[in-house]
């Protein structure tokens, strides 16, 4: 099988509207937008659907919402095709959802953590005071020269390159005066420029102290073992473990994003096929530009499922063939009979173990049926695990002893951001 890479959007993608075809469409796509409204006790999903772009862009509206789009097309993705990466990357903000899909953050955590995140950044640098630009069709060099250069003309402004996009696409970003001024002298020397549509200068020195109140925010959070590698914007390299997880997010704030060094990475790596996920296509443009070689595609609306679909065939096959003989449904069929009970009430036992252990043999009769694939809905797994969770409760199983057994079948049949809530038992 070719390797995948999932790469997730940042800030500058979002527009009113995205991920309404998802939210119509799919029943895990809507669970996730209602999990966010419940999350952030306000209808962020409304704002998303039929807000003003001007309040969708302020940062900390901008950020929840691509995460939960992101994190809905993911859902979509994994349910409708299924193959998982080799490595994922986001770019800035899309770092948190990348960091989410790979179940490192859970997704409360992410909407509240990437919340204060946006409220810190917008009140580090007060609306209109910055600024940002990407700059195409000139060196890096030139461009660093040309920051440096503005910087020095006011002490008071100051502007830096906040994303190395690739080798053809610089972001600079600061005090509004200094980018503009620097923009300015690029443009004479023969570079594209374009302001994003962002509140803040992310990725700068302006951003210092938001940082510093952003570390002790992420100091409230736990952080989970990687299901696969995640590329960090602040070093272009995987993760080495969860304890690096408050380090490069606060670093992430005011250093650039090294968005060129990552794709190269994942590329050297053996990567071949790149999935954006979430909203526009802007990384699937910037794959074009660092790695030709590697075919990457927007998952912005549903209808360009049936495109991946038709690319990873091969490799939906072979995957189909593995979860037909390792899914979440004969996963809990053996848990729930392996397992020792420790309740000899025999009414408990037959309305607690035997009926809901029937049901789920109906369930993997249903999978075992002629003309079906063998592989479950994500309603049907949602039921096998909800069932097999009455099980290990009847039969008076610890706290402790049901999240290992859920999170080996979780992990077993790669469905552990699927159904998050049941690697957290007794926590």
């Amino acid at each position: 099988m070719r390797k995948l890479v999932h790469v997730f959007p940042g800030q500058g993608s979002q527009y009113v509207g995205m991920g309404k075809e998802w939210y119509n469409s799919f029943p895990e796509a809507r669970a996730v937008f209602e999990e966010a409204n419940d999350t952030l006790t306000f209808d962020l999903t409304k704002l998303i659907f039929e807000g003003s772009q001007e309040m969708l862009t302020l940062t900390e509206n901008a950020q929840p919402a691509l995460l939960t789009v992101s994190v809905a097309a993911y859902r979509v993705y994994m349910q409708e095709v299924g193959i998982e990466p080799a490595y994922s990357a986001g770019h800035s903000l899309g770092e948190f959802s990348a960091l989410t899909c790979a179940g490192v953050i859970m997704f409360p955590d992410a909407l509240r953590i990437v919340r204060q995140r946006g409220i810190y950044m917008q009140e580090a640098a007060a609306e209109g005071t910055g600024s940002m630009c990407a700059v195409i069709g000139v060196s890096k060099e030139r461009i660093e020269e040309e920051c440096n250069s503005a910087s020095a003309w006011n002490p008071d402004q100051m502007v830096v390159v906040s994303n190395y996009n690739s080798s053809e696409q610089i972001v600079i970003s600061g005090h509004q005066e200094a980018v503009t001024r620097a923009a300015a002298r690029l443009e004479e020397q023969g570079a594209r420029v374009s302001f994003l549509k962002v509140s803040a200068p992310f990725h700068s020195p302006l951003m210092k102290t938001a940082a510093a109140k952003f570390e002790e925010e992420l100091q409230n959070y736990s952080y989970h073992a990687f299901k696969w590698p995640v590329i960090s914007n602040v070093t272009g390299l995987p993760y080495d473990s969860p304890d690096q997880v408050i380090v490069n997010l606060t670093a992430q704030m005011t250093a650039p994003v090294k968005w060129d060094l990552s794709m190269h990475y994942v590329h050297q790596k053996g990567v071949s096929v790149g999935i954006e996920l979430g909203a526009r296509n802007i990384l699937t443009n910037l794959m074009k530009l660092n790695v030709k070689s590697v075919a990457c595609y927007p998952l912005d609306k549903p209808g360009q499922l049936d495109i991946i679909r038709e690319d990873l065939a091969v490799e939906i096959v072979e995957q189909r063939r593995k979860d037909k003989v390792n899914n979440v449904v004969t996963k809990c069929l053996t848990t729930a009979v392996c397992t020792r009970n420790r309740n000899w009430d025999q009414t408990e036992y037959e309305r607690g173990v035997l009926e809901p252990y029937r049901k789920i043999q109906l369930l993997q009769e249903k999978l075992d049926a002629p003309g079906e694939t063998g592989s479950p809905t994500l309603s049907q797994m949602k039921e096998a695990l909800d069932l097999l969770k009455l099980i290990l409760d009847t039969k008076k199983v610890p706290a402790t002893e049901q999240k290992e057994r859920f999170q080996i079948i979780l992990r077993d049949t790669h469905t552990v951001s699927l159904f998050p809530e049941f690697t957290h038992i007794g926590a």
